[in-house]
């Protein structure tokens, strides 16, 4: 009898063993095999490379070589930021892979269409964006010239407004192929009342379009934390790999 309840509780045992290696197993993202592409990754405005860690694990589960780039996002005007990237974005990844792609959130997507009208890779492959503010911000017009918002956000801060003749507007229609994934929920009421429309608490939804843009996403998540969502991670992965978005 003893013998019949242990052989009994050993099998619970080893059976809730393996219920929950697979639920832990479900839970983690799949790894793929590497893939001869690499993805490189340009954070936001006031952000470091630390804040694409997230989504730069995911990207390395699915295949991809992935290098996530720090660069002093307050300190320089922006024409200067995407000309000191663009060695550290070639030398990155290995010269005989056959794609490299780009993933930036908020001012790292602008600065990938700066980038990309300068020093266009032969080898170049598909772009995501992530709450960027193609068109400019309602936020950086309403805030450019409070003393606080212009020491937390640099002379980049001071070129994301929505005139005519803002940097953003005036980088024109894009010619690669790009996907943008933008969000509809804030964190802050206040910063969203300047804001037109749907709005992440930092960009409305419609000016993070751009023309020529291949596919556009809006998801509820908001600007300051919507690299970290799994199903914008996903979305990534599968516009890098197919050219639209899994709808």
């Amino acid at each position: 009898m003893n013998r019949l309840g242990k052989g009994r509780l050993g099998f619970v045992s080893t059976t809730t063993l393996a219920i929950l290696a697979v639920l832990l197993a479900s839970c983690a993202p799949a790894t793929m095999p590497p893939r001869n592409e690499c993805v490189v990754l340009l954070h936001g405005l006031g952000r470091s490379a630390a804040s694409m860690s997230w989504l730069a694990q995911r990207l390395t589960a699915a295949g991809f070589q992935t290098v996530s780039l720090d660069y002093p996002s307050q300190a320089l005007p922006i024409e200067t930021l995407a000309a000191n990237l663009a060695d550290p974005i070639a030398q990155a990844c290995n010269g005989t892979l056959t794609k490299l792609h780009l993933v930036g959130h908020s001012l790292g997507g602008i600065l990938i269409r700066l980038y990309l009208q300068q020093h266009r890779p032969v080898n170049l492959g598909r772009v995501v964006m992530l709450s960027p503010p193609n068109q400019g911000s309602e936020l950086a017009d309403q805030l450019k010239e409070n003393p606080f918002y212009r020491y937390a956000t640099g002379p980049a801060g001071q070129q994301l407004g929505t005139a005519p003749d803002s940097l953003p507007n005036r980088l024109g229609a894009v010619d690669f192929e790009l996907g943008v994934i933008t969000g509809n929920r804030s964190l802050n009421p206040v910063f969203s009342a300047w804001i037109l429309g749907e709005d992440d608490g930092k960009v409305s939804v419609a000016l993070s379009k751009v023309t020529g843009m291949a596919d556009f996403l809006v998801v509820a998540h908001s600007h300051t934390w919507i690299m970290n969502s799994a199903e914008v991670a996903e979305q990534t992965v599968y516009f890098l790999e197919q050219g639209y978005f899994r709808r």
